[in-house]
């Protein structure tokens, strides 16, 4: 027979803290986040998935790197917008960004916003 238990630290038993008895909300629930839903919409129906992951590098940047390289602010989302549309070299290595011209600004801004919204 096995039985199991969770731990008990007597030396902390008596500890009391301020923390609230709720629990929070995970701080990277995005889901409700209607930039984040859009740049999820953007790039189901692109070819972004090609060369970027969310996590880790394919060919391009992992999402989150990008996000964590910028702050999330409007000079940066026009920045990032400008270089989905045009493509670029450079920033993350010798091969070039594909460019997606026939993008629009807008939807350019939305995949822009949805990457800086990863930054942790």
């Amino acid at each position: 027979m096995f039985i199991g238990a969770c731990s008990s630290n007597k030396a902390n038993d008596n500890k009391t803290t301020d923390a609230p008895a709720v629990a929070a909300a995970p701080a990277n629930d995005l889901s409700s986040n209607p930039d984040y839903q859009k740049g999820v919409e953007l790039i189901a129906k692109s070819d972004c998935l090609t060369c970027h992951k969310t996590d880790s590098k394919l060919i391009g940047p992992a999402y989150k790197d990008v996000a964590a390289k910028y702050e999330n602010n409007d000079a940066n989302v026009a920045m990032l917008a400008s270089k989905i549309i045009k493509g670029g070299t450079g920033v993350w290595g010798q091969l070039p960004m594909t460019p997606h011209a026939t993008l629009s600004e807008a939807d350019a801004k939305a995949l822009a916003k949805y990457v800086l919204l990863l930054r942790k």
